[in-house]
C-alpha cells in the first residue's frame, strides 16, 4: 500500500478493505443504547470505555468481530440513574466488569449491508444476537491511517441476561422497558 493508495478490493460491487485486522478507534466510535422509561419516553446513553477488533478475512463472509465493554463506563447523563444501573439491580459492575461480543458468522449480505450473528455476554449470560450492519466505507485519514466505518443495531430483551429489576406503574406498565436497542457507530484503524 502506497502512502496515497488504499488497500481495497471489490466484493459483490462494494469496495471493501483487503484482509487484515482493524482496531476500534475509541475517539470516533459510539456504543450506545436506547431503553423505554415509564412506557412512553426513551432514555439514551453510551458506554465510554471499550476495545474491539474487526478481522477482515480473505473470504469476507468469514470476517469476525470481538469487543469488550467496561460496564462501569455506562453513562446516560444522569448521575443517579447511572449509579442505579451500575448497581446489582442492573449491570452489577463490581461483579461483572465487562460485557463481550464475539461474532460467529456473517449472513444476509445485501450490497454494503449484512447481518452479523454473535454471542453477547452480559452478567455471565451468553445469548446469540443479530446485528444489522451497514458498512459505510473505507478511507485514508490525513495521518495516513486506513480506516473503515460501519453502523450496527440490534435489540435485546434485558431479562434474557438476568437484568430483571423493575417497578409497576399505577397507570399500568413498568418503569423500565424490557427491550434495549444497542446502536453502534464505529471507525476502526488498520493494524500493522
Amino acid at each position: 500500500m502506497s502512502d496515497t493508495a488504499l488497500a481495497t478490493r471489490t466484493y459483490e460491487g462494494v469496495t471493501i478493505p483487503t484482509p487484515g485486522t482493524f482496531a476500534l478507534d475509541v475517539a470516533h466510535t459510539r456504543v450506545g443504547f436506547v431503553a423505554r422509561h415509564l412506557m412512553v419516553s426513551k432514555v439514551r446513553g453510551a458506554f465510554g470505555e471499550f476495545e474491539g477488533a474487526i478481522t477482515v478475512a480473505d473470504n469476507p463472509l468469514e470476517s469476525s468481530v470481538t469487543a469488550t465493554i467496561r460496564t462501569a463506563s455506562f453513562d446516560s447523563g444522569s448521575a443517579d440513574r447511572d449509579t442505579h444501573v451500575r448497581s446489582g439491580d442492573f449491570l452489577d459492575v463490581e461483579k461483572y466488569p465487562e460485557l463481550t461480543l464475539r461474532s460467529t458468522r456473517v449472513t444476509e449480505v445485501d450490497g454494503s449491508s449484512f447481518t452479523l450473528l454473535g454471542d453477547l455476554t452480559i452478567k455471565d449470560v451468553t445469548r446469540e444476537v443479530a446485528l444489522k450492519v451497514d458498512f459505510e466505507g473505507v478511507a485514508k485519514s490525513p495521518w495516513g491511517q486506513e480506516v473503515i466505518a460501519f453502523s450496527a443495531v440490534t435489540e435485546i430483551d434485558r431479562e434474557d441476561f438476568g437484568i430483571t429489576w423493575n417497578l409497576a406503574l399505577e397507570t399500568g406498565g413498568v418503569v423500565v422497558g424490557r427491550k434495549v436497542k444497542i446502536e453502534i457507530e464505529a471507525e476502526a484503524i488498520r493494524q500493522g
